[in-house]
This record gives C-alpha cells, structure tokens and sequence, in this order.
C-alpha cells in the first residue's frame, strides 16, 4: 500500500479477481503509441500490467535532470501523468476516452542517475471521473514521488454518432 493510504490490489476476501480493463493490451503495442511523443523523448518506457496496474520506467539522465543535477520534479509529473492517463483511457469502452483534470505530487527523495519506475492504481473509476494514485520509487524500492491524477470521462462523440448514423453539425 504506497502513496495515499488506498490499495486497489487487493480484492475482498473470497472475491476474485476482475481485470479492470476494457481494451486490448499488449507492452509492444502500448509502447508503438509513443512514437513521436514527449514519452519518447524522456525514454519512458511501458514494463508491465496486471489485472489492477500499470507500471513504467523513465530513465534518469542529463534529459530528465533539473539544473542541479536530480530528476526534475516535472518529468517526475509526466511519468505519473503518462501511466495514470493511459490506464485511465485503457479502462472505458471504445466510446468513451479520458483527459486530466487535475494532478498533483509529493516529491519525496531525489535521484541522481538510475531508472525511475512508477505505478499507477485506480482509487476511483466512476462514470464521469476517475482518481489515480501513481507512485514512482527507485531501484531500491524506496518511494520518489506520490502521484494523485484525476481524470474526466467523456463521450466520443464521433463513435457514438457514426454508431448511430447521427450527424453533430458544428460540434
């Protein structure tokens, strides 16, 4: 149980285990989408899901350093970011998508070189918002930076009209 004191890997006692997901994954594929991006570029890099979780790695270089030399607490934000929003859009049907509303974090130990690796667990997955905890820790277990993103859940509206033959004109 890491971050704001909720663990949602752990299902009630004799309940099994649901996968909370609603589209198909796979790590190559999750990683094919970064192309091109600001994920690219910091190196983040998708490494493993489970039923409940989505974990990744972000490299912790020269291009993802502040000034000082440490892991900026920025890139720090778009790792957490990066996780939270992508489960976040890979647990609603085909016609809903996800964007943030909010996201704060808690930086708590500096890093200096190595391979950041975060975590991204629902607290709330509702029909219009959901609330992520995203923890990020070293590569001795040890909490970096404590992540809470919430996101809205909206309507694709192109999917559900060309579904229904119905045109939004000027929307």
């Amino acid at each position: 149980m890491h971050g704001f004191g909720y663990s949602c890997t752990e299902p009630p006692m004799g309940e099994e285990v649901v996968s909370i997901w609603k589209k198909a994954m796979s790590l190559e594929g999750l990683n094919a989408s970064s192309a091109n991006t600001l994920v690219e570029h910091l190196g983040i890099t998708y490494t493993a899901f489970d039923d409940n979780s989505l974990t990744g790695t972000m490299p912790v270089a020269p291009h993802t350093h502040q000034p000082l030399g440490m892991l900026h607490g920025g890139a720090s934000v778009v790792l957490a970011e990066t996780l939270g929003s992508l489960a976040a859009n890979m647990c609603v049907p085909e016609e809903k998508y996800c964007v943030g509303l909010d996201i704060n974090a808690n930086h708590l130990r500096a890093m200096r070189s190595g391979v950041v690796t975060g975590v991204a667990n629902p607290i709330h997955l509702g029909a219009t918002t959901q609330v992520w905890s995203i923890v990020l820790s070293d590569e001795r277990g040890r909490d970096v930076c404590v992540s809470r993103l919430t996101m809205a859940v909206l309507t694709d509206k192109r999917v559900t009209s060309s579904s229904q033959g119905v045109s939004h004109h000027g929307r």
